[in-house]
């Protein structure tokens, strides 16, 4: 592994993960949270970027219900959060480690539309790419 410095137009953003409801709202009363299963399996917690993120819902969660979309600044996270070239060689923020949960600025729930496409909240940064947002 070696580890990339977060992009420049990247740097002090906000980074995005995918939790299931239940882990998440059982790592809200422990404070740590471990990741998903998958998460565990690669030995990193998996997040993604603004422009990111909902195509790793297409990609990895598609018609999961139950979702909850975790907001982490950074910034805030240590030496363990390190930018690795993943899909189509784009760089991909993975944490080596688990996450506190004091790190979470925001959660929001992701429901489905009536097509089984996660709706993301209004008031994430516009993703780049199509169709991203109901």
């Amino acid at each position: 592994m070696l580890p990339h410095p977060a992009p420049n137009n990247l740097a002090a953003t906000m980074i995005y993960h995918l939790a299931r409801k239940a882990e998440w709202d059982s790592s809200t009363e422990t404070g740590i949270y471990h990741g998903t299963a998958e998460d565990r399996a690669d030995g990193f917690l998996h997040f993604s970027t603004a422009d990111q993120i909902a195509e790793s819902a297409r990609k990895h969660r598609a018609g999961e219900r139950d979702l909850v979309l975790l907001f982490v600044d950074e910034s805030i996270l240590d030496d363990k959060l390190v930018w690795e070239p993943s899909r189509g060689g784009q760089l991909f923020p993975h944490l080596y480690s688990s996450l506190t949960v004091s790190a979470v600025v925001k959660t929001a729930e992701l429901p489905l539309d009536e097509s089984g496409v996660h709706i993301f909240p209004e008031d994430m940064p516009p993703p780049h790419g199509p169709g991203e947002r109901q």
